[in-house]
């Protein structure tokens, strides 16, 4: 898939390394798990899950995002699963160095479309940390509005917490007025 500065594709098993450093930096995780995820993790939990999403559910998982420019690896944007049908979470992780640029909004807006116009979902959530004020601003751009705020039992809960998590949210019929207008 691809946008006007971006390329997504599938993460493939050598794409540990680019994993582990982009969840090496404490403010990539801030508002995650607060700390690094140590790079055999990555190997042996996080990238097999993300291959396993590919065969499991067809058209969904999580996506290496890169520059068309010049095919950096700036992070992921994840279409994922839910229990709810016809419903999919979006979401994204970013390296430093990408924030403030748009990738985000950017990326986030391509699933959304991918989502509806491709996959048929009737719906396709989002969630963060209540305090996460960058990440729910990348939400309302990329059209999705607040549903509620609900709390959640962490057995280390990170600082913020008690605030609480937010869902943003878009249905079907929202999305096809707005691509009318």
């Amino acid at each position: 898939m691809e946008t006007e500065r971006l390329r997504l594709r599938r993460f493939t098993g050598d794409d540990v390394e680019q994993l582990a450093g982009l969840d090496s930096d404490p403010e990539v995780m801030r508002f995650l798990t607060g700390q690094a995820t140590p790079p055999e993790e990555i190997a042996s939990v996080v990238l097999p899950a993300i291959l396993k999403v590919y065969d499991e559910h067809p058209g969904l998982g999580t996506f290496a995002a890169e520059q068309k420019s010049d095919g950096a690896f700036i992070g992921w944007f994840g279409l994922q699963p839910t229990a709810a049908p016809a419903t999919v979470d979006v979401g994204y992780r970013l390296n430093r160095t990408a924030w403030g640029k748009g990738y985000a909004t950017e990326g986030t807006k391509a699933l959304i479309d991918k989502a509806f116009g491709e996959l048929g979902m009737e719906r396709v959530v989002a969630d963060t940390m209540a305090v996460n004020h960058r990440s729910r601003a990348v939400m309302r751009r990329s059209g999705l509005r607040f549903v509620r705020i609900f709390h959640e039992h962490f057995d280390d809960p990170l600082p913020g917490t008690e605030f609480g998590e937010v869902e943003y949210a878009i249905d079907r019929r929202t999305w096809e007025a707005g691509r009318r207008a």
